[in-house]
């Protein structure tokens, strides 16, 4: 998924889910959709959170301008729950 956009992903989502909601689909073939579903899932999610991270990084700025900081997702201050 290394090339694959946040709205590629949640398309194939979307898909995944009406395909496995027609009940059409094998036991087998329901359980390969769901792990797939299950990785886009994640992806969705951490680009999410690489976003609102980044978003949160523009506004808190001390002096109340709003600057681009690049961020590390490896950082405390990044990682901390109450931001």
């Amino acid at each position: 998924m290394a090339k694959l956009s946040f709205e590629k992903a949640l398309e194939q989502l979307e898909q995944i889910v009406r395909e496995m909601e027609s009940g059409e689909l094998s036991l087998e073939t329901s359980l390969k959709k769901f792990e797939e579903g299950i990785r886009l899932s994640q992806f969705c999610s951490q680009k999410l959170e690489e976003s609102e991270k980044k978003i949160t990084l523009l506004l808190e700025q001390a002096n109340g301008a709003i600057k681009e900081t690049p961020f590390d997702l490896n950082e405390d201050a990044i990682s901390d729950p109450q931001r």
